[in-house]
């Protein structure tokens, strides 16, 4: 079979001079499709930037036999690369605040999906609506770029890559942010694309190779400091001692709302919910992709401007009383799958997760006690080596690990983990679920949002499930 890429003996070193591949050699044929797999860290992403020639090796050769019959092209101009984070010329999150999502967008700023594919290479009308359409995006076409859901987004990057018919495609963690259905689809419509010639690479994680995937390269990455993060077990609960004051504290409700509606015009996005959250108490909360999640969180965290046209009860003051954006922020900790979207400059990973003390995007000056507490979560969680670095230079796992740190870090009364695991490896994302069970005081609340119940923390007894803007089941 034809050679399209080959690595000869390829040595790489991250920043700090961790070597990163040493003496790599793989070949790419004709014919094959791949999965590229490896821990959190392991280099993933960055062995896309050197099949793309944006990076070079320190030793060793990277090679295209593919670009032969085309003089003087670039890979990059052959190979389309779907990363995990969205930054183009036409649309780019530099432009945007976090929590325009859930506002109308301004119209100078507007940007239609039906526009960002068009963006792209130049591509008929029937091919646009059958791409479209084997993604499932065709009916929001003409829906602004800025409020699609993270599996929405998802989409329509690869159907924006898919439009430019590229020499070889490569789709960085493409299963992330998809429900289950989700993922069934796209799986199989990737897989129906390499039956059909098309090259494909995947870089995922070893528990979502599809079925379909030829061949496996694992790579094994830096070496992990801990193996083990401090207090975690597989004990199902922490061990608390609670007096009868806190008993009665932990009866408390601290969310509640009721007759919940929100709409976009005609669009009706949650519809007469009503739900009730107790001091202390952990919930999952789960539905597909565009059941109304992520607007529903939206509403406790402070992002969403209808919370104010609804009955929605925080920390026992109605939304609209007096209160802050920030006196509201100051109670709750935040991961999402977007957030690290939103961090456009290039503060240090310490930096990055210092922000969560004052739920901001942009550094302060941090105290002398929140600086001790903020290196002593990141010792605990084995990333002091991380610490100094660019944040913009971590991998996308390790980007995802210094979020949900500092989603953490204040130890909060409330805790929203909007599928915090994305991009983790198996390792980790078990090490994590034990912190959660074994270090969240009684009194802390927990929201956690997956489309994988295996993802569950251990402590979660309770349910709330979506479905096209409605509850259907609270357990």
């Amino acid at each position: 079979m034809r050679e399209l890429i080959r690595l000869r003996d390829v040595v790489l070193d991250r920043p700090a001079r961790r070597r990163l591949f040493d003496r790599l050699s793989w070949t790419f044929r004709d014919g094959e499709s791949w999965a590229v797999v490896g821990p959190t860290g392991s280099g993933k992403t960055t062995l896309a930037q050197l099949l793309l020639g944006k990076i070079r090796p320190q030793a060793g050769t990277v090679e295209w036999p593919m670009l032969a019959d085309l003089s003087a092209m670039l890979p990059s101009g052959v190979i389309e690369y779907v990363p995990f984070r969205e930054e183009s010329r036409r649309f780019t999150y530099h432009r945007h605040y976090y929590q325009q999502r859930f506002h109308f967008v301004e119209p100078h700023d507007d940007i239609t999906l039906d526009q960002f594919l068009r963006s792209g290479t130049p591509a008929d009308e029937s091919r646009l609506r059958a791409v479209a359409d084997a993604l499932g995006i065709e009916s929001r076409r003409q829906q602004s770029l800025i409020q699609l859901s993270n599996g929405q987004m998802r989409r329509a990057r690869i159907a924006r890559a898919m439009l430019s018919q590229p020499r070889l495609l490569i789709l960085d963690e493409p299963f992330l942010g998809l429900d289950r259905e989700g993922r069934a689809q796209l799986s199989q419509l990737l897989g129906d694309l390499v039956r059909q010639g098309e090259r494909l690479l995947l870089l995922t994680s070893d528990h979502q190779v599809p079925a379909w995937v030829q061949r496996v390269l694992s790579l094994s990455g830096p070496s992990t400091a801990a193996s083990s993060l401090p207090g975690a077990s597989d004990d199902s609960a922490a061990v608390w001692e609670v007096t009868d004051s806190a008993k009665a504290t932990l009866k408390e409700p601290i969310i509640e709302l009721r007759r919940v509606d929100v709409a976009y015009h005609a669009t009706h996005i949650l519809t007469h919910v009503d739900w009730c959250v107790h001091r202390g108490e952990r919930w999952a909360i789960l539905g597909p992709n565009g059941a109304g999640k992520s607007t529903l969180l939206s509403l406790l965290c402070g992002d969403h401007p209808q919370a104010y046209s609804n009955e929605v009860w925080l920390f026992g003051r109605r939304r609209g009383s007096g209160e802050t954006i920030w006196d509201v922020k100051a109670k709750v900790g935040l991961v999402s799958p977007e957030l690290h979207l939103y961090f456009t400059t290039n503060p240090s990973a310490f930096d990055v997760v210092g922000t969560g003390w004052f739920d901001v995007l942009h550094p302060r000056p941090l105290s002398e006690m929140q600086t001790l507490q903020t290196k002593a979560l990141l010792e605990e969680w084995g990333l002091t080596d991380l610490a100094s670095r660019p944040f913009q230079q971590l991998s996308t796992g390790e980007q995802r690990l210094m979020l949900l740190a500092r989603a953490v870090v204040k130890s909060p009364e409330l805790l929203i983990l909007d599928e915090p695991f994305q991009g983790l490896d198996l390792f980790k994302i078990e090490l994590l679920r034990s912190w959660l069970d074994t270090r969240l005081r009684p009194s802390q609340t927990l929201l956690f949002v997956t489309h994988r119940e295996e993802e569950l923390p251990r402590s979660v007894s309770r349910r709330l499930t979506l479905e096209n803007g409605r509850i259907i089941s609270i357990l």
